[in-house]
Order: C-alpha cells, then sequence, then structure tokens
C-alpha cells in the first residue's frame, strides 16, 4: 500500500497559511512545543556551563526566535494529497486550484429545479461554481445550458411542479433529489447532480442525507457515461446550498468515503480530483484527510 504524497502533475508545495484557523493552531502547536525542547536545553546547558546563561536577555530573545522559527516551519501545510488504489485500480487526488483549468469530466451542484438564471444573481449566485460554469464553458449563454439541461432531463419526471404565485422567479419544474443531468460531449462531460432544494424564495437548502443521495446517484451516472475517465469536481456542499451539518473537512471526507464505497462494487473511474478553492483550503486539514485516504485504501485492500 503506497502512502499518500503530492500529486506527481504538480510541484511539491508546503506553505503556511496564516490567516487560517489551521494554520494559527498548528503554528502555536509546535511554537509551544519548540519552546519545551528549548526550556529544557537551556536549563541543561545552564548547569553545565553556567557563564554562558549568564546574561539572561539575548537568551530568552535567541529562544524565541528559535521557538518561531521552529513553529512557522512546522507548521506549513501541503496543498496537496495523492492517494493510489490497488484495488480497484484508481487514484484519488486533493488539490489547491482552479476547478475549470483541470482536465476531465466536471461534476457541478445543482438544485431540484437546476436553475440557471445568473444575471443580477437573484436566483443563482453568480460566484457560485454553477455561476462560473455558467460563464467559463458556456460563455454566458444561459440559453444553451438551459436547452442541454431540457435535453438532459427528458423522460425524467418531476416529482411537483410549482405555481407562478408560489415560486414567480426561476424554473418551477422539480425533479427528484440525486438526478443527474449529463450536459456536453466526452472527454469533457458535464454531470449537473441536484443535491438541494430550490426554495420558492430562491433559497437553496441541502443536508446529509440529501447530499449522499446526490453522491450515490453521481457515481452511477459516472460509471454508465464517463467511460473511467478522469473526474475533477469542487467541495460539493460547501458553497451556497446551506449544508451547516458538516465543516469543511468532514464535508471532504464524506464525499472520499462514498466514492471509494461506490467504487468497490464496481469501478467508477480512474482518477478523481477533488479541487479545493484556496479560500477553502485553510479550513481543511490535507495531512488528516491524506491519513483518511489511506485507511480507505487499507480497507479497499481488505474489502477486496
Amino acid at each position: 500500500m503506497r502512502r499518500t504524497v503530492p500529486h506527481p502533475s504538480i510541484r511539491p508545495v508546503r506553505r503556511w497559511l496564516p490567516g487560517s484557523r489551521l494554520g494559527r493552531r498548528a503554528f502555536v502547536t509546535q511554537a509551544l512545543v519548540a519552546f519545551g525542547g528549548v526550556s529544557a536545553a537551556v536549563q541543561f546547558a545552564g548547569q553545565l556551563f553556567p557563564d554562558a546563561v549568564s546574561r539572561p536577555g539575548p537568551v530568552l530573545a535567541g529562544s524565541l526566535a528559535l521557538c518561531l522559527a521552529w513553529g512557522l516551519a512546522r507548521s506549513r501545510q501541503p496543498t496537496c494529497v495523492r492517494q493510489e488504489f490497488t484495488r480497484p485500480g484508481m487514484t484519488v487526488v486533493v488539490e489547491e486550484g482552479d476547478l475549470f483549468d483541470r482536465p476531465g469530466h466536471l461534476v457541478v451542484g445543482f438544485t431540484d429545479t437546476f436553475d440557471t438564471v445568473v444575471g443580477d444573481s437573484s436566483v443563482i449566485n453568480d460566484g457560485s461554481v454553477q455561476g462560473q460554469l455558467l460563464a467559463r464553458r458556456y460563455a454566458g449563454d444561459v440559453r444553451r445550458l438551459d436547452a442541454e439541461l431540457a435535453a438532459a432531463l427528458h423522460g425524467v419526471a418531476p416529482v411537483a411542479t410549482e405555481t407562478a404565485r408560489d415560486k414567480p422567479r426561476g424554473k418551477r419544474a422539480r425533479y427528484p433529489l440525486g438526478t443527474v443531468a449529463v450536459l456536453g460531449s466526452r472527454p469533457r462531460l458535464v454531470f449537473a447532480v441536484a443535491y438541494s432544494r430550490m426554495g420558492n424564495d430562491c433559497v437553496a437548502s441541502s443536508n446529509v442525507r440529501d447530499l449522499w443521495t446526490g453522491l450515490e446517484r453521481l457515481w452511477d451516472a459516472v460509471r454508465d457515461h464517463g467511460e473511467l475517465g478522469r473526474v475533477t469536481m469542487p467541495l460539493t456542499g460547501a458553497g451556497l446550498a446551506r449544508l451547516y451539518d458538516l465543516d469543511e473537512d468532514s464535508l471532504l471526507r464524506l464525499i472520499l468515503l462514498s466514492f471509494v464505497v461506490h467504487s468497490w462494487e464496481r469501478a467508477v473511474c480512474r482518477e478523481l480530483h477533488v479541487v479545493i478553492r484556496p479560500g477553502e483550503l485553510g479550513r481543511i486539514n490535507l495531512p488528516e484527510t491524506g491519513a483518511f485516504l489511506d485507511t480507505l485504501a487499507a480497507g479497499a485492500r481488505r474489502h477486496v
């Protein structure tokens, strides 16, 4: 079993995230560890060489500088981890970057109404992944995106239809949570998965059960249409879907667990890349994510 290592296509990078909770906590922890070690060393040196520590000012300043330097060096976080699974044969990568710069198929979260209006952000926020999909994959052509969604959803029966009075803005047909509309063409399909409910006030909401259902249907669709090609997805559920039940670390582990469990049954794809926005990276403990992936790889070997 191979340990998690940086993705080979990306220069191995470790950096300190000073504005993040994890970065500050790691820095303080490592600095305190260093302080304990330095204090013990100074006391020991004082017993052997009393003249060397007769001037406490320089000794204290040097000790503090050493502790701060140690804390900075040891609290740097990796920006990507990679895990190879031999059974089934696949690779999982969690990395920082721009989702839309990555090759392969793309996963984008939608609501159960598959709303797309972005213009004034009254329905879909133009800063969301779905808003970026419209801007960067469809050049802002909402009609083309709507046409592809309608074609992909043809034959899927809505579970309800809102009235114009109840939902005056956006689309009104509601599809089952977990519905996946497959857009575009290979090798760059878009898997539009409905994992949240669009309220009549145009506010999306979701929960752990809805997300798990959406992920189950997503992996089935990727298996059926993706031809084992590389799949790239964001930290689905961390945006505007109001999924408050999980923090970013727990959300990432839920996604990874769902993918690996489904891959035990039959291969979903050869590579899954979960791309983290730079602003989200400071809230995710990537070393612990690497350890979690390593545990899943060991479990996969036992399962097979």
